[in-house]
């Protein structure tokens, strides 16, 4: 049963669409061995302080403003109740292996050729508030899914875990490339609303609405504390 809140997405969708949404409007629900999975929590999307998604680009180009600090305690709130409980907390990034400009590949065709922002290089590195406690699994990728080329499905399979809960940037690219190839490979997957978040409103509320109704369920983040103490 979905909560009595209103998704963000609902000031962006029409009655002809909620009529066609509600005929598909089934919750899949979670299963029995839940991981949470936080995507590429880094720097670079953070910038140097809060600031306006225009004003944050001039000086970060991956950075995602106000919204990106919007979900910095939630997920906080978030992993803290992953690691009370004792579920298996997971974490992306970029590979960091260097490699030959003629091979280098990226997670969206307009990092290619991707500049460091911060003069020390730390765009890629895990902003402090987020970053992994010491002996969580650290997945490093090169494409937009955590799952595409990287060793994230044997680890789930060796641990027992049939579910994601996911959160982190950007909802349209990491996070939407995830969740699907997650729904494909099987595992039961909640995305929670209040923890990720896109440099491009409009994008992310359209994604969490077009994931909601074929990938995901998209949950609040109240909904998802219980499901980890009865996972756990």
């Amino acid at each position: 049963m979905r909560p009595n809140k209103s998704h963000t997405w609902e000031d962006v969708i029409d009655d002809d669409i909620r009529a066609i949404h509600r005929n598909l409007d089934v919750r899949r629900g979670l299963g029995r061995k839940i991981a949470v999975l936080c995507v590429d929590n880094l720097n670079g999307v953070f910038g140097d302080k809060p600031e306006p998604v225009r004003e944050m680009v001039k000086r970060y180009p991956n950075g995602c403003g106000l919204e990106a600090w919007k979900a910095i305690e939630p997920t906080q709130a978030l992993m803290q109740a992953a690691r009370a409980s004792g579920t298996m907390l997971i974490h992306s990034t970029r590979d960091p292996t260097p490699q030959p400009d003629q091979h280098r590949i990226a997670a969206v065709k307009w990092t290619s050729n991707f500049v460091s922002a911060f003069s020390d290089g730390s765009d890629r590195e895990f902003f402090t508030p987020l970053a992994p406690a010491p002996g969580e699994l650290v997945i490093h990728k090169r494409r937009a899914s955590v799952f595409f080329g990287t060793p994230l499905p044997a680890y789930l399979v060796e641990a027992g875990v049939d579910s994601l809960v996911c959160c982190g940037n950007s909802t349209s690219g990491c996070i939407r490339a995830t969740v699907v190839d997650a729904f494909n490979l099987g595992f039961k997957v909640a995305v929670v609303e209040e923890c990720t978040f896109d440099r491009n409103w409009l994008s992310h509320k359209v994604n969490l609405f077009d994931m909601d109704t074929k990938y995901a369920d998209v949950m609040f983040l109240d909904e998802v504390f219980p499901l980890l103490k009865k996972s756990a």
